[in-house]
């Protein structure tokens, strides 16, 4: 089947599609409605099926005879360590945890925080929980006793996994002061806490709270203790998970169960093209949706090897450590964010370090998380000579809205574009009053309800806010808050957040064009532009740029091109100036540039440091390189 063959099927019945693509789960009974337009907002699929995720995840591989197939890799540079599990070890580790969990008052539909690093019990934590009927909510490892705190209140866990520490190169992270400080905060109290010793920083356990995860589990395990796997309805909650909380209060998306698997799985084979009993890999954290939907998730449900990575794509030890793991573990897909081959191509710009590996498994790479830009793509294709496959998608969906299907065949690559909608997604581009703007015409990128299959349904203890964030501003339509086009062929291009639309003298100018434009120039290792405010214009277009090792121009000689590449790709209407050379780029730790909090400081206001952010010190050189020039207020 092809790509349009396949979309032409969604469209035609929506419900035949996925009920088809259903089949591919174990139910423990079937659905009453495939879906059932009378609930919720706009639907909720697969109504009256029972299931759990768990059992589809491992035990449906153990019974099928494939206990002895590996299910979980953990490579760990920082600690030096390589561990596998087979899905029959990773059954019996996850059963004896939910024994655990149950005995500390876990049940179906309570809630379960989990605050871990890369670590294999990470994934058996939410795999243990779906397997009770609970419901987790993973948050990034790390995160300040405030973040935390303020997921806890929302969140009212009745047990909390943690560790002692993270480690990340050069330095640990303690966890269990982050995590007691934030239980003091909170009004409602876990009732335990499960705690992961590691040996590099062991902590103290609070008596009567805490428990030793590594012996209550690990006793479970030599006594065969275990627990059977807990059925579901399709329409309850799989997980909570809270976006980054870059701005403003975080909001807590709601997955499903049956929708969740059910889509999952299909993309496992149609989209990234994977078979069962290959290796994939994401190179992302548990903590964002990435690491829930296909570090843990996706490989699992469709039998797949899945690798889970506690390093860096630069510095563990260097710009090499992709192509390492790729080949100890036999990798056939990765899946990563743009911003990490853009600092392998800052650090090794001419791509010597793959040579040194052998990548004769690794058939296709896959980037998401951030807009693509056009350099970073082609290097990627030079370098490796693979297809690499751009996609776009978001927490709320839980897996690609547009890409292109490996698993149908693909489709011409179109480089700056995230390929064409995927079935289930009826993307369109809306005018600001909501109506359609002609093909090549910038502005908000929608998707007409219902969701597909693992869209979320809600936001946690927040009916409203789901309604006024996302499906109040058009009507009938989800709104993604990305704006970009899509051209004569049927390609999205994801140009930039809505917010990241800048007015200037009246006309409407992606930021992310431009830094498509910038990207292009051969001494450039990654940009970004924000609009910072002018008296005239309203808004004047701001770049920053951080150079490939080795360049040599100077800085004004280097601006000069810049702004001349600028005025000759987009024209004297974008009114680009000034492009300042920093240092670093601020990022979460997902890699997303915090454009935001640069505008912020170059417009003088005030800002609150974003609780995701990878190196709070990067915004000081921000400040600085601003001051130098003058460029704050």
């Amino acid at each position: 089947m092809s790509y349009e063959d396949a979309y032409s099927a969604w469209q035609s019945n929506p419900v035949s599609f996925w009920e088809e693509a259903g089949q591919q789960i174990d139910w423990f009974t079937p659905a009453t409605s495939v879906f059932n337009a009378e609930k919720g907002v706009y639907g909720r699929w697969f109504d009256g099926a029972t299931c759990n995720t768990c059992y589809n995840c491992l035990d449906r591989h153990v019974g099928a005879g494939h206990g002895d197939r590996i299910a979980l890799i953990h490579d760990s540079p920082v600690t030096d360590s390589v561990s596998r599990f087979t899905f029959a070890e990773a059954t019996a580790h996850v059963s004896a945890l939910a024994h655990v969990l149950r005995g500390m008052g876990v049940g179906h539909g309570d809630r379960v925080i989990i605050y871990m690093p890369m670590v294999p019990e990470a994934v058996f934590a939410m795999l243990a929980c779906a397997r009770l009927g609970a419901i987790h909510s993973v948050v990034f490892g790390g995160f300040a006793a405030n973040e935390l705190a303020t997921r806890i209140d929302d969140a009212a866990p009745k047990v909390i996994i943690s560790a002692s520490c993270g480690i990340e190169p050069g330095r640990v992270i303690a966890y269990k002061p982050l995590l007691d400080e934030a239980i003091d905060i909170v009004d409602e109290k876990p009732s335990g806490c499960l705690i992961l010793q590691r040996d590099v920083h062991p902590c103290d356990l609070i008596e009567g709270r805490d428990l030793d995860y590594a012996e209550h589990v690990d006793a479970a395990v030599a006594a065969g203790q275990g627990t059977e796997c807990v059925p579901v309805l399709a329409t309850d909650p799989a997980y909570i998970l809270y976006t980054s909380g870059t701005t403003g209060q975080p909001k807590g998306v709601v997955r499903d169960t049956g929708g969740h698997m059910v889509a999952l799985k299909w993309t496992m084979e149609h989209h990234y093209g994977l078979k069962p009993g290959e290796v994939f890999w994401a190179a992302s954290d548990v903590g964002w949706v990435v690491g829930h939907s296909y570090i843990c998730y996706g490989p699992l449900l469709h039998g797949c090897a899945t690798v889970m990575y506690e390093g860096k794509p630069v510095g563990t030890p260097d710009a090499g450590a992709f192509w390492r793991v790729i080949q100890d573990h036999k990798v056939t897909a990765l899946f990563t964010a743009p911003t990490a081959f853009r600092a392998i191509k800052k650090e090794d710009p001419h791509g010597k370090l793959i040579g040194d590996y052998d990548l004769c498994h690794f058939r296709t790479l896959f980037l998401a998380g951030e807009r693509s830009d056009p350099a970073t793509i082609e290097w990627a294709q030079q370098k490796l000579d693979r297809p690499v496959i751009d996609h776009w998608w978001q927490t709320e969906t839980g897996w690609a809205m547009s890409g292109n299907p490996v698993g149908l065949g693909a489709f011409p690559i179109r480089v700056g574009s995230p390929g064409k909608p995927m079935p289930g997604y009826d993307v369109q581009v809306l005018d600001d009053e909501g109506n359609p703007v002609p093909p090549g015409t910038l502005g908000n990128i929608v998707c007409k309800l219902p969701l597909p299959p693992s869209g979320f349904p809600t936001l946690w203890n927040a009916p409203e806010r789901f309604l006024s964030s996302y499906m109040e501003e058009f009507p009938g339509y989800y709104a993604t808050s990305d704006a970009g086009i899509i051209d004569e062929d049927g390609y999205v291009f994801i140009m930039a957040r809505t917010d990241d639309i800048i007015n200037v003298a009246g006309h409407r100018l992606s930021t992310g064009a431009m830094e498509e434009v910038l990207a292009s120039h051969p001494d450039i290792a990654e940009c970004a532009v924000v609009g910072k405010a002018d008296p005239l214009k309203g808004q004047m277009p701001l770049g920053f740029y951080v150079t490939n090792d080795g360049v040599t121009m100077p800085a004004p000689e280097l601006e000069k091109e810049l702004v001349q590449l600028v005025r000759s790709k987009i024209g004297a209407v974008a009114a680009f100036k000034t492009a300042l050379r920093v240092k670093r780029l601020p990022k979460t730790r997902s890699g997303k540039v915090l454009r935001g909090t640069m505008q912020k400081i170059a417009d003088g206001a005030e800002y609150k440091t974003p609780a995701a952010i990878d190196d709070p010190a990067i915004l000081d050189e921000i400040t600085e390189a601003l001051g130098a020039r003058e460029l704050i207020g």
